[in-house]
């Protein structure tokens, strides 16, 4: 959340959201809740570009003794932190949350997002009792609003970028796996049902040869074998 004033930008930390999400939604029946190591059900939230806010400010609210914490409160949850940079590793850990994702559906484009550095990232939060839940993506381009970024794109290849993504994700035996994808055609992460279209200012990308429900048919195949793999990692 941002404030300004003629004079000053003030950058509200992001925990305000979560708080008054649970105040708000947190008895609804729809409320996604993720069962912790300790067997607590609590709210599970990702927070986008944490890193803007220091681990010191965040350690006020996320760790058990922090002047501010929320742990043990109402407002308690499962907190999870973007990953961009390697040292942002040690940065989460300092700051209290309990895991950290990737987000970023660009294979490469940093550290978190570059799928050789799963294990690793993996092996760190394993040390550390941190949840490591890396994000995939069925490809990625957004030059149509960001044109200097064409070496960020990375190709479909017909559903195989998606498939490579996912057998990265689930060789590092993660406990959640994120898609990143919001319907998000001006990015190209879009996973929806599609078919073709070009209007007079843009060419909306599609799934042939393969039928439009392509990556709905491999985003489910693939939550099957998941499952199926976890089953056997617990056995």
């Amino acid at each position: 959340m941002i404030m300004e004033s003629p004079q000053t930008t003030w950058y509200l930390p992001f925990w305000t959201l979560p708080i008054s999400t649970t105040s708000r939604y947190g008895s609804h029946g729809a409320f996604y809740r993720y069962k912790n190591s300790m067997g607590k059900s609590l709210p599970l939230f990702y927070i986008y570009d944490s890193y803007l806010t220091s681990p010191e400010a965040w350690a006020h609210l996320l760790t058990q003794n922090g002047p501010h914490s929320i742990r043990n409160t109402p407002y308690d949850g499962v907190f999870i932190a973007l990953l961009v940079e390697e040292s942002h590793t040690h940065d989460i850990l300092a700051a209290g949350f309990d895991g950290m994702y990737t987000y970023f559906a660009s294979n490469g484009f940093s550290f978190g997002s570059s799928h050789q550095n799963w294990k690793a990232v993996k092996n760190f939060c394993d040390t550390n009792n941190l949840m490591f839940i890396p994000s995939v993506g069925p490809g990625y381009i957004d030059t149509s609003i960001r044109p200097w970024n064409n070496h960020n794109t990375r190709n479909r290849v017909n559903g195989k970028y998606y498939e490579t993504a996912l057998q990265a994700a689930l060789t590092v035996r993660p406990e959640i796996v994120s898609i990143t994808s919001f319907n998000e055609w001006h990015e190209g992460t879009q996973i929806e049902k599609a078919v073709p279209k070009t209007t007079p200012t843009r060419l909306y990308l599609d799934y042939l040869p393969h039928q439009s429900s392509l990556y709905l048919e491999l985003t489910r195949r693939w939550a099957e074998h998941f499952i199926k793999e976890k089953e056997q990692w617990l056995m």
